[in-house]
């Protein structure tokens, strides 16, 4: 992948501290809230405003790419765009950024086409980027994984044998991945009070955030042809904000000997724009040291972690603006990208078009890093300071959160937007 000139401009005026300059370029789908032209349809960030891919497309500016005259940017999801691979999405991003460009005439001289094409964000909806079939939660933070091992076993021996051998995942629930914005419904399920032997049936009163990131598979596999490490970024296509709800008492309950099931199926929030790793590849860094070294298939070709900062905020209906609570970064991840692919694929397992793979909680060295309440509150028993007074433990109703990311260049910033989500009341207590 080749790095970005900082020193590109975008005839497009963007602020320094814009998540999307020239840089940037992410992808989404979005409708138009005025006009008769309300389809959704698929277009870039850029500033303040979204280029209408279909609009440039029928306009003849994509001719000579592989996605011209397609109809792919007329589509509701970015899944047959996905499919199409990484030679056509380097192309297809080489063009849009050409356009953008403060010294390309062709859309910047065009007024009619430019007010069909750049649609001010505050006059569309964004909606999901993709239909996802399947969706994989990882636990790649050992951080995170050591901090709930001393809470719920011995510290230790917080790791389980196999963690530093294999990145551990479950599959998730697909249906109920939501876009930022949407209310989360406090969940209903069983849970196990301290000291009893029976469980009730309660809302959950230990909800929680987590603060992770997820990427949305390429072209993918055949069932039983498993994609080797070194050729994974052929399948990753782009990265977003990720917040897997957690309800902590029912998964307590629930966990052995499976793994969640009710306590995270409750709701996955994500981003609307999907950040490319073309945009991302002047922050590659090396990740931590792997001890002991991951058997072959596992074994890292290259750098593949990013330095994305990471933060998480929470608003109380009580508090006028959010404070935040949490600050982490990719690069602390134990297990990433590329090992986490080759791991799903290994058994022949099919990735398509459309999957989301999250990293799990991103938790860091330092206390201000831990990903979760779970870790910052250390399961409840050092409650969390907040402004008016006020403390969590865990999430109550009302609460918002909200978690941003973004990498820092010089004198311009790629990043991810955010992911937001407030609680409901559980529907009825019974």
């Amino acid at each position: 992948m080749n790095k970005i000139s900082p020193k590109l401009q975008s005839f497009i005026p963007v602020s320094e501290n814009s998540d999307f300059p020239i840089q940037n370029l992410p992808y989404g789908v979005f409708r138009r809230c005025v006009g008769a032209n309300d389809r959704p349809r698929i277009g870039v960030a850029i500033g303040e405003m979204i280029l209408d891919l279909a609009e440039i497309d029928a306009a003849g500016l994509l001719d000579g790419t592989a996605v011209a005259g397609q109809g792919l940017f007329t589509r509701e999801a970015l899944n047959a765009f996905l499919a199409l691979g990484r030679p056509v999405w380097r192309e297809t991003r080489a063009r849009i950024t050409q356009l953008l460009r403060a010294d390309e005439p062709a859309l910047r001289d065009n007024p009619d086409l430019r007010d069909r094409a750049l649609v001010p964000m505050t006059d569309a909806e964004m909606l999901l980027p993709v239909h996802i079939g399947d969706y994989t939660d990882f636990y790649s933070s050992k951080e995170h994984a050591t901090h709930v091992g001393a809470m719920f076993r011995d510290p230790d021996k917080a790791l389980l044998p196999n963690y530093r051998h294999l990145p551990v995942a479950y599959h998730g629930r697909a249906s109920s991945v939501v876009l930022s914005g949407t209310d989360i419904r406090r969940p209903l399920g069983q849970i196990l009070p301290p000291g009893q032997e029976q469980p009730i049936f309660a809302p959950s009163q230990q909800l929680d955030f987590e603060l992770e990131m997820g990427f949305f598979i390429g072209p993918g596999n055949a069932l039983g042809e498993p994609i080797r490490i070194e050729r994974a970024p052929e399948h990753i296509f782009g990265m977003v904000l990720v917040n897997d709800w957690s309800a902590r008492d029912i998964q307590r309950w629930e966990y052995q000997p499976l793994g969640p099931f009710l306590s995270k199926n409750l709701g996955t929030s994500i981003s609307p724009w999907v950040v490319t790793l073309e945009a991302l590849a002047s922050f590659r860094v090396a990740s931590p040291v792997q001890e002991p070294e991951p058997l072959p298939y596992l074994r890292r070709h290259g750098d593949w972690a990013f330095d994305i900062h990471l933060e998480a905020l929470l608003q109380t209906p009580n508090m006028a603006q959010p404070q935040r609570i949490a600050r982490s970064n990719y690069r602390y991840l134990y297990w990433g990208m590329c090992q986490q692919v080759a791991h799903h694929s290994i058994s022949g397992c099919n990735l398509r078009p459309g999957d989301l793979l999250a990293s799990g909680t991103i938790s860091g060295p330092a206390p201000e890093s831990r990903g979760s309440l779970l870790e910052l509150t250390w399961r409840g028993e050092q409650p969390l300071a907040l402004a008016r007074s006020e403390s969590r433990t865990f999430l109550e109703d009302g609460d918002t959160t909200t978690l941003r990311g973004w990498c820092q260049g010089p004198g311009y910033r790629v990043g991810f937007g955010e992911v937001s989500g407030t609680v409901l009341p559980a529907r009825h207590d019974e």
